[in-house]
């Protein structure tokens, strides 16, 4: 027996349900490591009249001075706090399965409202939606990490990332609707094009640099290869190898290095630097690694994280459509404890 449009529905909702349980990343093509930190320290938030608002201390506006006995002394106006200004982004991915393609897999529609799916049906469709959900939701994974690093410049309705935010030209730009270039406690950190063989160096510098206003450190360290391998070949001149030797005289060797660190936290290579270099075709992102803390956040509309959408039929194509969007905005409070640094 066919499927109604209702059942095709409701085995639609009953596949997505089973493949979100794991949100936010499930099973992806490459380990889009920026992307799940973001989503990990996500926070839903509300856009009143499009706009996201942090509330940044910029000033104090001293007026202290000496005095003694009966000497004058002035007063004046404080005015220490400002507003940033972020808005969201809309962002879509979806498919459509057509008669002829559910024939193809053994699966029949119909208008007939009282239709009943033979077990073999319902096991066919599920597998199909499963396969088609599963390339949906990688898809659209994969297009929001890409997102998050860019600088936003590609389109007007592109989100600003980690690029914009964490900008290689801190003095310019205006990010949040405060101008960087005439705000100077609204920079970021820039340490770029050095070399390799200094890296531990410089990072100690930027390190200093990010700690320097109000002693918020980095908590996660995000990077290209080129980086993570620059900084493990000169990570690995400070560390002492130990053989064991086992009972029999045996000697137990591993040439291997694990988690490389830095201030205790971990520098974690991101896959998706090579692959956003692929795609731009530059060389960049590789030699790339991102200071970051809670200073910066993914902040999803309430309600509009990856969410599923099931589009009405039209009346003159017998196609069913599927999809997804988020509707997010990535904003900042502190720019000048997060850095971007770059090996030449």
């Amino acid at each position: 027996m066919p499927f109604t449009t209702d059942q095709l529905i409701r085995g639609a909702d009953y596949t997505i349900k089973t493949f979100d349980k794991k949100d936010p990343i499930d099973q992806v093509n490459l380990k889009h490591t920026t992307l799940d930190w973001l989503i990990s320290n996500k926070v839903a938030s509300t856009y009143g009249n499009g706009s996201f608002k942090e509330p940044i201390y910029v000033d104090n506006g001293s007026n202290t001075q000496p005095y003694f006995g009966a000497d004058q002394v002035t007063y004046n106006e404080r005015d220490p706090a400002r507003w940033t200004d972020f808005t969201y982004f809309n962002y879509h991915d979806g498919f459509w399965l057509d008669e002829d393609r559910l024939l193809q897999n053994e699966i029949s529609m119909s208008d007939d409202g009282g239709a009943v799916p033979s077990a073999g049906e319902k096991e066919r469709l599920i597998n199909l939606l499963e396969t088609s959900h599963l390339a949906l939701k990688l898809g659209h994974q994969e297009y929001l990490a890409f997102e998050t690093l860019r600088d936003g410049s590609q389109s007007t309705k592109s989100v600003p990332g980690l690029a914009h935010i964490i900008d290689p030209s801190p003095a310019t730009g205006i990010v949040g609707g405060i101008n960087a270039a005439t705000s100077t406690y609204w920079q970021n950190n820039a340490n770029l094009a050095f070399s390799a063989a200094n890296i531990v160096t410089e990072m100690e510098e930027t390190w200093k640099d990010c700690m320097r206003f109000g002693g918020k450190l980095p908590t996660a360290i995000r990077c290209g290869r080129a980086y993570y391998e620059a900084y493990g070949a000169a990570a690995s001149t400070a560390v002492q190898r130990h053989m064991t030797v086992m009972g029999k005289g045996a000697t137990t060797m591993d040439a291997s290095i694990g988690d490389l660190n830095f201030h205790g936290i971990p520098l974690v290579w991101d896959p998706t630097f090579e692959a956003l270099d692929t795609l731009l075709s530059t060389t960049t992102q590789t030699k790339t690694a991102y200071f970051l803390n809670d200073s910066v956040k993914l902040r999803p509309v309430k309600g509009e994280w990856m969410r599923t959408r099931k589009p009405d039929k039209l009346p003159d194509r017998y196609v069913w459509y599927f999809g997804k969007t988020s509707k997010f905005g990535i904003t900042a409070n502190k720019r000048n404890s997060l850095a971007v640094l770059s090996i030449s």
